[in-house]
């Protein structure tokens, strides 16, 4: 919603600051979202005359003209619009002026071989609704070297407001004005509206024949009128909010729906055939409207017609066909009530977004109708001159009066503030309500052009959006003796923590279906009856998963068919192992597919890019450490589900009762099974079966401690036998020093020339972080003595020469 202050102060009369104003808008609610001044904007400009226009000598459309700009020696400006000559007065950017609409600041240029000092301006760069397909012309006495936007009387500046969909009565400036009066920013203007009294009956009949579309509906016709361009303030009032304006009959109800939220519609009488009835269109009719589009409608949109059909989509837009022109001698002018809910689904369905649109779906003031017709036909008759027919009138020109027992107490139950009796009588009353009574509880009658309020919270909203937001107390809320209970359970957590886990690592998330066919199903241990869809929505969505992965699958070789085999994907979601409730678990899987390997920097004992095994063990570790596991009691054991190959893959368990998951590379004939391209490397672990932290009461806090010495690395490589798994070597380097010895990592795995048959070389980096001191060489070397020791005495390796 756009108006300008100028047109805010026809309805308030303020001395408040722009600022001010802005401000108390927002904290009543109705936001401020941007404040337009052109005077700020356009100050740089100034008025300029051309002395002289010569043709360029290198480019056939440009002209070097000579521009007196008021300041000094002319200067000369290369300009390529159609109609710069010698003696225009137009308007000049000197170099160092920001073009609002090019986004960019002249500077002093050379354009084909000729210096140009400035540029003169159209009215399209600067933001101007002006039609014109060259600079700005302007009256000849226009003072030279002025500035533009103070000559054009440009500093009306134009605020845009963000309404919610409640506040309709806001989408007219008089109902702004209200809400700021009711503010104590100015006093609100609010003269009657007196009734023009008709001259003859209106010869045009009307008929309604669903009144829950139409539940009002009122018609003047005003005949002699003399149609022709709007006055210059109406005109203003239009341009300063983006609009065009058109002829006087159009402006008006441009006008009104703007100013009083008060969408009219006006016919060209000598169009209109007949009577005039309001219907449900009929399928396959037609309307070409003033959008000069061709809509073809249904039997639910409501529609204004006369004998020959169509002539206006109802509260939403005219038709051509009857719209008014100058040469238009007789109109008719329309007010009514129309049906929130079928303006709403009709605009929605035919694509059309008016501004009477807008206003009718969020409800109109009801006991607008009539005045609004006077308003508008006094308009007419100042504006266009005419004789007006008597008001015709079918169905409620009123809404339903509305009286809700308040309870003065309320106001400090709901909104926690001291609002004195006197205070809330002065606000409601500013809001157009009535309060009757002095008692606790009192009755208060809501105003017709507030339909969202039915309640004592609604006005108890309204009595603290106008004291103030910001006078609501801050009030903790009570917490107890005992302690509040977490909002998110144990499983909520960890599903969001396994989530960001794996997407800091570069896992992008998919969501799959939760049915899977069953011979996909049976690869991964599912296609139990029990697991089968009674009424499945499609024959390959025929069981629920019993993993994650073969969703992940079919998504990864979309994504290779379409050219992006590199890929990373996850997903956190539940699996189904039966048809009991404990046999349903959460879950989180993922896959690897080409180069999309974890190693991204660094060293790696695989020394590739390509995704291998490890980075799915990598992957479900970092998923178990977000999600709270037991770090140090995990066992990896060789080999893992049947769907992964037996010798690329392990076990993740804290014990052979409990089973967390998996990981490796997927069965070639899994792979088969599920029509994919390998090789994948894939990992899912279960949330559900992560053991609860233990609980241990203690006084104190945890620190972060940091040493201010430097760490020392040192490499080892270990002949050891090829049973013996890398993981004993790191626990038995880890466990010599605990304090001292901050991280080992395996960085090589070497079986071939050089090395026995039955053996194989592990080498491993070790780091060793000092707290008190630095290391000396000798401390350095005695801690890897007893590293070598502990290694050979725990794997029976010897260090490698």
């Amino acid at each position: 919603m756009k108006f300008s202050l100028s047109w805010l102060k026809d309805h308030l009369d303020t001395d408040e600051p722009l600022e001010k104003l802005a401000d108390k808008l927002t904290m009543i609610g109705l936001e401020v979202e941007h404040i337009e001044d052109k005077a700020k904007v356009l100050k740089p400009f100034s008025i300029a005359r051309i002395i002289s226009a010569e043709q360029h000598p290198n480019a056939d459309r440009l002209r070097v003209c000579k521009v007196d700009t008021g300041a000094g020696e002319p200067l000369q400006v290369v300009c390529g619009a159609p109609n710069a000559r010698a003696g225009l007065t137009t308007v000049f950017a000197a170099p160092g002026t920001y073009i609002p609409a090019k986004d960019f600041t002249i500077s002093v240029g050379n354009i084909r071989g000729v210096e140009s000092q400035g540029m003169l301006c159209s009215a399209g760069e600067l933001e101007l609704p002006e039609d014109n397909d060259g600079i700005i012309e302007l009256p000849a006495d226009a003072p030279v070297g002025a500035g533009y936007a103070e000559w054009a009387k440009l500093g009306d500046p134009v605020l845009e407001i963000n309404l919610t969909p409640n506040r309709q009565d806001c989408t007219g400036v008089h109902g702004i004005a209200r809400d700021l009066a009711a503010a104590d920013m100015g006093k609100f203007k609010d003269p009657g509206i007196k009734q023009v009294k008709g001259e003859f009956p209106c010869p045009v009949k009307v008929t309604v024949e669903d009144a829950t579309l139409c539940p009002g509906f009122a018609l003047r016709l005003v005949r002699g009128v003399k149609n022709g361009p709007s006055p210059e303030w109406l005109q203003k009032r239009l341009t300063s909010i983006g609009l065009r304006p058109i002829n006087a009959l159009v402006d008006i109800t441009n006008f009104l729906t703007f100013d009083r939220a008060r969408p009219l519609h006006v016919f060209d009488a000598a169009k209109v055939k007949g009577d005039i009835v309001v219907r449900h269109a009929r399928d396959g009719e037609t309307l070409k409207a003033l959008d000069g589009r061709t809509y073809t409608l249904d039997s639910k949109v409501c529609v204004i017609a006369d004998e020959h059909g169509v002539e206006s989509l109802a509260g939403i837009m005219g038709g051509e066909a009857s719209g008014c022109s100058e040469d238009t001698v007789d109109v008719l002018i329309e007010s009514a009530l129309w049906n929130e809910i079928n303006i709403a689904q009709t605009g929605r369905k035919l694509g059309i977004n008016s501004d009477a649109r807008y206003r009718f779906e969020r409800g109109v003031d009801p006991n607008f109708m009539l005045p609004g017709l006077e308003l508008a036909t006094k308009l007419v008759m100042d504006l266009c001159g005419g004789s007006p027919s008597e008001n015709i009138v079918v169905g409620n020109a009123y809404g339903d009066d509305r009286v809700i027992d308040f309870p003065i107490s309320e106001v400090k139950r709901l909104a926690a503030i001291d609002v004195p009796m006197v205070e809330m009588r002065r606000i409601l009353v500013h809001l157009g309500f009535m309060m009757v009574g002095n008692g606790p509880v009192v009755k208060v009658a809501v105003p017709s052009w507030r339909s969202d309020v039915h309640g004592k919270a609604d006005i108890v909203e309204e009595i603290m959006r106008i004291v103030g937001v910001d006078k609501v107390p801050m009030t903790p809320f009570e917490r107890g003796d005992a302690p509040r209970k977490p909002i998110l359970t144990q499983i909520q957590l960890r599903t969001r923590r396994a989530k960001r886990a794996l997407a800091a690592r570069g896992l992008v998330e998919a969501v799959t279906w939760s049915f899977i066919s069953k011979p996909h199903a049976e690869v991964f241990g599912g296609g139990a009856p029990e697991l089968a869809l009674a009424n499945p929505i499609a024959a390959d969505l025929s069981d629920m998963r019993p993993s994650l992965l073969p969703g992940l699958i079919a998504s990864a070789q979309a994504n290779t068919d379409h050219g992006f085999a590199d890929l990373a994907l996850f997903e956190v979601g539940q699996v189904f192992k039966g048809d009991r409730p404990q046999d349903q678990f959460v879950a989180a899987a993922g896959l690897r597919h080409g180069l999309a390997s974890s190693n991204g920097m660094g060293r790696h004992w695989s020394g590739s890019a390509s995704a291998g095994a490890l980075d799915a063990k990598a992957d479900a570790f970092a998923v178990l450490a977000a999600a709270g596991a037991p770090m140090q009691a995990l066992q990896i054991v060789p080999g893992g589900a049947s769907w992964l190959h037996p010798g690329r893959s392990g076990t993740i368990q804290i014990g052979p009762q409990n089973i967390l998951g998996y990981f490796g590379e997927l069965h070639p004939r899994a792979l088969e099974a599920l029509g994919a391209d390998g090789p994948l490397m894939a990992f899912e672990v279960i949330l559900d079966r992560i053991p609860d932290a233990k609980q241990r009461a203690t006084r104190a806090k945890p620190t972060l401690e940091l040493s201010a010495f430097q760490p020392v690395s040192r490499d080892f490589a270990f002949i050891v036998d090829r049973s013996v798994k890398s993981g004993d070597i790191v626990r038995a380097a880890a466990g010599v020093d605990k304090k001292l010895i901050t991280g080992v990592s395996v960085f090589d795995v070497y079986e071939g020339k050089g090395i026995d048959d039955d053996k194989k070389s592990v080498a491993i980096a070790v780091t060793m972080q000092p707290r008190e001191k630095t290391l000396t060489d000798q401390e350095i070397e005695a801690a890897a003595a007893k590293i070598v020791a502990e290694v050979t005495k725990k794997t029976g390796g010897i260090l490698r020469a």
